[in-house]
Parts: structure tokens; sequence; C-alpha cells
């Protein structure tokens, strides 16, 4: 690790600002367009798939916490891989960390276009994905504390959009608010087919995907080396975030197949549009688009902060120029924020061009954003697997850890296998083999790479 004073990034994060931090990378513009396929591949047992993945990623954060408590650095779970695994797993989880957010990074800015559509139908879509671009980039490139604010702002406008979802959902049920008075009741959770509608493989279908909508929470570990106070901060983040992303996404998608007959849900559109609009809130479309938009530049924000600090690890580790490790007056990494934005960029570019040579140019974007999906587990395999070495090598901190990961390491195995497990039914189902195999191709390609440049790295 670097000593050098010069090369250590402000700590001017509060806990409040990383658990925001952390809402905004994980609560995405899935939620709001409603979970139509796992809802449709499981039907109401998907509320099952949302807590048994929700108990992976509570296991998760705890193993990463009991580490942040002790080792609270930037780049975080990437120092660790290579501490505890393998200085290729630290590699790999660097790189996978980048690839995830520039691909997501390039879908949210091409989602931010569309959404301004709804309001300038004739503004072209790349003209307003540069213009967000570019203001998160100077707002990331200004303070570390004037980043947290921004996702701060973000992350409440979605938090109160879903906790007023739920209430509003909840009076319709119970009240029958907006329903001429009559409660809709419960009956739509078992009248439409079983529990398990689409079987075991049904199931593990949607289990896939609903964990893969959990990522982005690890963001947490990044932040840590750029919040105050880290050890308070992360126990209080760590604790709080997990509770609420449960309750807003498991809360959500019961008063959705509470209200709607979860086999109906495609004629629906947007549950939050149609049960805000039920309740007589006419511009509803209009704040559900609104809503979405932030979403889209919460998640863009998120991915330009983590995957700069993850370059700004890399080059740390030697892995990179040491350009890269050069800050602002404001203590920012600002080449590699350049470096991730860039990359955004050439992607939005590559969206308006492409369709004039390629008519089939649209689907290849899905495939890359849908291909994030097994890079971004790779911190969970490396957090998990870490935490078993830690805990041998840090039994002196143990004995007084007030945040020790609960039963270690037997929820590690489990949580581990639980990850397996979805990789092998995503490559069963066609809908999501692809992708995964892009990823996977990444993964191998960037082996590779390091396999090669090894001895190179380690003489620097």
């Amino acid at each position: 690790m670097v000593k050098e004073d010069k090369r250590e990034l402000n700590r001017d994060l509060s806990s409040h600002q990383m658990q925001m931090i952390a809402l905004g990378g994980t609560i995405g513009v899935g939620l709001f367009m409603g979970s139509a396929s796992t809802i449709k591949w499981t039907g109401v047992s998907v509320i099952l798939a949302y807590a048994l993945a929700g108990l992976v990623l509570y296991l998760v954060m705890r193993a990463l916490g009991e580490m942040l408590y002790v080792d609270p650095a930037v780049g975080s779970f990437a120092n660790y891989a290579t501490k505890y695994i393998h200085p290729l797993a630290g590699y790999l989880t660097v790189w996978a960390n980048v690839f995830q957010w520039i691909t997501v990074g390039i879908s949210e800015t091409i989602a931010v276009g569309l959404y301004m559509n709804y309001w300038f139908p004739e503004l072209p879509n790349w003209i307003t994905g540069i213009v967000v671009l570019v203001t998160l980039t100077l707002a990331n490139m200004t303070t570390v504390k004037a980043y947290g604010n921004m996702e701060s702002w973000f992350s409440m406008i979605k938090v109160i959009t879903i906790v007023l979802m739920i209430i509003l959902g909840m009076m319709v049920i119970v009240l029958g608010f907006g329903n001429g008075w009559k409660p809709v009741g419960f009956s739509n959770l078992w009248s439409h087919g079983p529990f398990f509608a689409g079987g075991f493989k049904g199931f593990m279908f949607a289990l896939a995907i609903v964990m893969t909508s959990y990522q982005g929470i690890e963001i947490i570990g990044i932040t840590a080396g750029e919040t105050q106070n880290p050890k308070h901060a992360i126990v209080a983040a760590i604790r709080s975030i997990v509770a609420r992303i449960l309750i807003f996404y498991i809360g959500a998608i019961f008063v959705i197949i509470t209200i709607y007959p979860w086999n109906q849900l495609d004629q629906v559109g947007s549950p939050f549009v149609e049960t805000f609009s039920r309740v007589g809130i006419t511009a509803a479309a209009g704040i559900i688009n609104f809503v979405m938009l932030t979403a889209a530049m919460s998640a863009l924000n998120s991915g330009i902060f983590s995957s700069s600090r993850m370059i700004y690890t890399l080059a740390l580790n030697k892995e990179l120029s040491p350009k890269f490790l050069k800050l602002s007056k404001h203590r920012v990494p600002t080449l590699p924020v350049l470096a991730i934005s860039t990359g955004i960029l050439l992607g939005i570019i590559l969206n308006a061009v492409l369709p004039f040579f390629w008519q089939g140019s649209s689907s290849i974007f899905v495939l890359v954003y849908s291909a994030s999906t097994l890079p971004g587990m790779v911190p969970w395999f490396v957090i998990l697997w870490s935490q078993i070495k830690f805990r041998k090598e840090n039994k002196h901190h143990m004995s007084e850890h007030p945040f020790k990961m609960p039963l270690s390491p037997y929820t590690n195995y489990f949580s581990i296998l639980m990850l397996l497990i979805t990789l092998v039914y995503m490559v069963i189902n066609p809908d999501t083999r692809i992708p995964l195999l892009i990823g996977l191709g990444f993964l191998i390609v960037m082996s590779v790479i390091f396999l090669i440049t090894h001895k190179q790295h380690s003489r620097k």
C-alpha cells in the first residue's frame, strides 16, 4: 500500500451519505418498471426469491463489514482478494467492477435519453446522454462530498417514491382507497395458480435475476476509504442498509402482486404508474418518469465513483501507470474518473452511430448490459472467500470485534453455494445464457492478460 499522505483520498463522506450511495447503487430502474420477468417465471413465490436473495445479501455485507471494521481501505474488497486469496483474484475483482459499471453506465445514459423523450420527443438521445455524463463527471471531479450530496438526493427521490407506493398500495389493499372504498384484499396472492407457478425451475430462474438486482450494494466497501469515522459509519451503514433494501424491494413487490393478478401484469405497464393513477394522482406517469430519470442518473453517478476508485486501486497495486495515482487539490483521482467517463462516452457514441450501419445493433447493448451480471457477482465471491482467511489471520482482532460475520465459515459456504447455483440456472435459462457467457469470456480474457503481464507488474 502507498503510505504517502499525498496519495490518500479525503474522508469527507458521512455515514448517511454512505448509506444513500449504497441505496443508489442497488435500487435501480428495474424495480420501477416492475419485475415482470421474475414474476412471470415464478408467480407469487417471487417474494420468497427476494427474501432468499436478501439473506445472501445480508451475509455478504456482514462478511464485508467484519473486514472493513479492521481495515477500511480504498478499493477494499479488491485489496482483500489480493491479500487473502491471490493477486489474480484482486485483479479480476477490479476489472470486473470496471466492466460492470461501464456497461451499466452506457445503458443508463441511453435510458436517460429515452426518459427525456417523454417531455422532449424531438431531442436526440445522445445529446441528453452526453450532457448528463459531463454533469456527473464534473460532480465526481470536484469533491467526494459533492458527489455524496448529489447521490443522497438521487437516492432520496427513489426512496420517497417507493415508500409512498407501499403506503398507498396498502391503503388500496386494506381500505379500498382509489377503488371505491372496496378493499382489494389479499386474494390475488392465491387465486391465480400455485405459489410456485413455474415449479422449481421457474423459481430458480427468477432467483438468479433477483440475486443480480441487489448488485451494487458492495459499493459501501469502496466508500469506506473516503468516509468520516469509518468504523462507526461502516457498522451503522451495513446494519441499516440491508434492512431498508429488503423492505423496499419485498414491500414494493408484495404490494404489486397483491393489487394486480400476477399473471396479468404484462397488461398493466408500470405497476408504480398504475398504483399512483389508481389513487387519483393524474400526473403519475410524469412523476414516475422523473423518478426513473433520477434512478438512471443515480446508477451512472455510483458507477463513475465506484469504478474510478477501482482504477485508482489498480494503480496503487502497480497494475496501471502511476499517473492514475495523481489527485486533484480536492484529493479526487481525476484521471480514473476521466477514464471511466471516456469509456461510457464511447458507448454513447457507438449507440448513436451503429444503427446507421447495422440494423441489429440495439440488441447488442442489451446483451452487454446483461453481461455485467457475472462480473457483478465477482466481488460477492471474493468477499465471502476472503473473510474466511481474514478470520484465521486476524484472530487477535476477533475477541473484541463488535461486528463479526455470524456463524462463519458455514454461512460463507452457504452463500457461495447459493451464488453458484444461481449461475448454473443462468446457464440453463436461454434468456440469460449468452449474457453470462459474455461476462465469463471477459473474465477469461483478463485472466490471460494478468498471467502474461504479471512478471512485468512485479518488477515495477
